[in-house]
């Protein structure tokens, strides 16, 4: 078993990265051992993660690997906020209609229905294979739930 930061930031399935905290599993595919790219564009991680180029992935993408960025062409429809002192979380719709987290300082307060830049840094990049069919992947929830889906070729970290 893993430290909070490990298991937050590399969790070992899709069962980890569910019950350690909030965030949403978007389509990927991989770019190379590092990159892979999603409706959010092309993102590098820390770490590789094994994965062959050009194969289907499913990205994890928390609440703190969106970053507010007014000035960024990327942009995403506010449709809920909480507010938590020093941040905001706000869920956002992108333009495929997928809701995503993003915690925003809270002296940028914005209303529902307001559009914001938003801009993708997950540097703990969290990638496992797409093993859902489009069938299974239309029964998901919109929230990361415990879904687990088998698959004899990942290897999962191990933590010491």
């Amino acid at each position: 078993m893993g430290h909070g930061f490990e298991l937050y930031h590399e969790p070992a399935d899709r069962f980890v990265a569910d019950f350690i905290g909030q965030g949403v599993i978007l389509p990927a595919t991989v770019v190379d051992g590092t990159r892979v790219k999603t409706e959010l564009g092309r993102v590098a991680g820390e770490h590789g993660h094994g994965l062959t180029t050009g194969t289907d992935a499913e990205v994890l993408i928390r609440p703190d690997d969106l970053l507010y960025d007014e000035s960024s062409p990327r942009r995403a429809t506010v449709t809920e906020r909480a507010f938590r002192g020093a941040e905001y979380l706000y869920t956002l719709r992108l333009a495929s209609g997928t809701q995503v987290p993003c915690l925003v300082p809270s002296h940028h307060q914005h209303a529902i229905g307001d559009e914001i830049g938003i801009r993708l840094e997950a540097r703990h990049l969290v990638v496992f294979p797409r093993m859902a069919t489009d069938l299974q992947r239309d029964k998901l929830p919109e929230r990361l739930t415990t879904q687990i889906f088998s698959d004899p070729g990942y290897k999962p970290r191990q933590f010491t």
